[in-house]
């Protein structure tokens, strides 16, 4: 269903904290107050229970911003850089029925890099206000986005998208070229044609078929298919996360509104692309076959291919590291120069105050984030 659910709709796999001998002390009083919580009123209550402090901080984070769409104004979520750079800005999407929090490992270590990032909530999920539902078609979508980045963002954008978000970036680059200045597309979900016979579906089906995709029970198989030998505690705390959202009043309508408009269909817009492309792609990816990568990068006329080893659907999940040093890597270099094909094997990122190990994970933590 929808490619696994986007691969368990942006949840992830919290890791276990390891503090190192660099970190000092008077962060531990400020990591009680992450865990204690002081969250916007807008994100469901339910955030209380997550566990994960890297979801905890990010949602600390969230806000809404006023973006003028359709003759009206969403609040729209997202979470904004801490200081605006001179170079143009990274821009995160999510995938499938996802949020802003599927980027709380990847974001940080941008942030540490010097990078302006921003993560964004793609209209119809996330924490947006849609109490005034507006259409959440592929249109919807598209010009939602643009408005917001015409709104606040204003330069040419780096625009980040993993599996269904990168039809999402796909799409707002062809029909919005001014706005983007390059691409990088992570095990990238774009040769499916819409969301198929789900399309066609009476509307009281459709709403039953909205209702399992928010059940628990099916979001913890869904985990365990991605991740297979997750501890039950794990799985439950990333379904939380992962269903966040879901407990919006608007969720149902939304999602509905997406499934019968068709979905994303960017088959024949993938020539089309002009930006210079990164594609990001986890070798043991079990959702979206690697050739499909490799066909991508056939198709794009301007892409760089690149791997990263014991690594599945979520690169910026399982090695948010190597993914932001690949990121980092192609928005600072030039058009001749490319990343060392072994630079997946070899990642290292210098502001380390801790380590963070699990069977999943294995990557520095920041001082900032214990802060």
């Amino acid at each position: 269903m929808l490619t696994a659910l986007s691969a368990v709709v942006g949840g992830a796999t919290p890791p276990t904290l390891v503090v190192g001998p660099n970190v000092k002390c008077s962060n531990y009083s400020r990591r009680l107050r992450i865990w204690a919580g002081e969250f916007p009123d807008f994100i469901p209550k339910q955030v209380e229970n997550i566990k994960d402090p890297y979801a905890r901080k990010l949602a600390s984070r969230i806000e809404r911003l006023p973006v003028n769409f359709l003759k009206s104004c969403v609040m729209s979520s997202c979470v904004k850089p801490k200081e605006q750079k001179e170079a143009n800005p990274i821009v995160l999407l999510h995938g499938f029925d996802s949020t802003c929090l599927e980027w709380r490992y990847t974001l940080p270590f941008l942030e540490e890099a010097g990078l302006e990032t921003w993560a964004v909530d793609i209209l119809g999920w996330g924490f947006s206000d849609l109490e005034r539902l507006p259409s959440c078609d592929v249109a919807s979508k598209r010009d939602h986005l643009y408005q917001l980045w015409s709104t606040y963002i204003k330069r040419p954008m780096v625009l980040v998208g993993p599996s269904l978000g990168s039809a999402v970036a796909i799409d707002f680059s062809v029909n919005y070229p001014e706005a983007v200045d390059r691409l990088v597309l992570i095990d990238a979900s774009v040769y499916a044609e819409g969301t198929g016979n789900l399309a066609t579906l009476p509307k009281a089906v459709a709403y039953a078929g909205v209702y399992l995709l928010k059940s628990r029970p099916l979001r913890l198989y869904a985990t365990s298919l991605v991740f297979n030998g997750l501890p039950l505690s794990t799985c439950i705390d990333w379904t939380n996360i992962g269903r966040l959202h879901c407990l919006l009043p608007w969720w149902e309508d939304a999602t509905v509104n997406f499934m019968i408009s068709g979905g994303y269909n960017v088959i024949d817009q993938i020539k089309h692309v002009k930006h210079k492309t990164l594609i990001i792609w986890g070798e043991d990816d079990q959702i979206i076959d690697y050739k499909l990568g490799v066909r991508l990068h056939c198709e794009l006329p301007n892409a760089t291919l690149r791997q990263i080893p014991n690594c599945g659907h979520i690169p910026h999940v399982e090695k948010p590291d190597v993914v932001s040093r690949l990121i980092v890597e192609f928005v600072q270099s030039d058009q001749s120069q490319r990343a060392k094909p072994d630079s997946v094997f070899t990642v290292y990122i210098p502001v380390i105050s801790g380590t963070c190990t699990s069977r999943y994970l294995a990557y520095p933590v920041y001082g900032d984030l214990t802060s």
